[in-house]
């Protein structure tokens, strides 16, 4: 059989490609898979047991079997024209508003809004930074942040949630990703808030190069949660 790879952030320099075929005999698992790769780098090994993968955009384990036509993509540990999913839940490739996305959120109803603004830094661990680029895997991005958030919306007591991330090139001082939660009251809104961030950084497949004066470097993800590592 034959399944159709994709793959992002540091592997797409490791391998030197950003998608391929390969051909797996019938009955092979994502196991399989993942140890023909780890055969062809071995000197990478560690880069391969900490890796999620997602076959037809939904995450799944190393025994999922595998048919033909699958796409499979390899996911390392996550550093998110418009494109819609679902109302408020966004992936832009330009600036984002963040005025414009609190104004189409906010209801007289509302005790609370609670904002977090990602922005782009000058410096990363004493080295100065340039700019920075964000790459995603677009449709299982937004099907993941429409999925956190409708979690977030049953699980704490807030009325709404708004989520953009933006890809591409990103100077300092630029947003890169954008959460407004609406809430009654304020301690709801913020402990929504802050998990939505943090879940984010950790399961949504979006990564960051960080672009330095003296060079470029992928930056290292949080490890996946268990439900979802292989």
């Amino acid at each position: 059989m034959r399944v159709h790879i994709l793959v992002f952030g540091v592997l797409k320099d490791l391998l030197s490609e950003s998608s391929a075929t390969l051909d797996l005999p019938d009955g092979a698992c994502v196991r399989d898979l993942l140890d023909h790769y780890r055969r062809s780098s071995a000197e990478h090994g560690g880069l391969w047991e900490s890796l999620a993968v997602a076959v037809n955009r939904e995450y799944v384990s190393v025994g999922h079997a595998l048919r033909d036509g699958d796409e499979v993509a390899l996911l390392p540990p996550v550093s998110g024209g418009v494109r819609e999913v679902a109302p408020r839940v966004s992936i832009v490739h330009e600036r984002i508003d963040a005025q414009a996305t609190v104004t189409r959120l906010e209801r007289p109803e509302d005790g609370a809004l609670v904002i977090f603004d990602g922005m782009v830094r000058d410096n990363t661990r004493g080295r100065r930074t340039l700019y920075l680029m964000y790459e995603a895997y677009e449709e299982m991005a937004l099907a993941q942040m429409r999925a956190l958030a409708e979690k977030a919306i049953a699980d704490f007591a807030i009325r709404d949630v708004a989520i953009v991330h933006r890809l591409g090139r990103i100077e300092i001082g630029e947003s890169s990703v954008l959460i407004v939660v609406a809430s009654s009251h304020r301690a709801a809104a913020f402990d929504a808030c802050r998990w939505l961030i943090d879940t984010l950084k950790k399961t949504v497949p979006i990564w960051k190069k960080e672009h330095f004066e003296d060079g470029a470097v992928w930056a290292d993800g949080e490890p996946f949660p268990p439900e979802i590592s292989c």
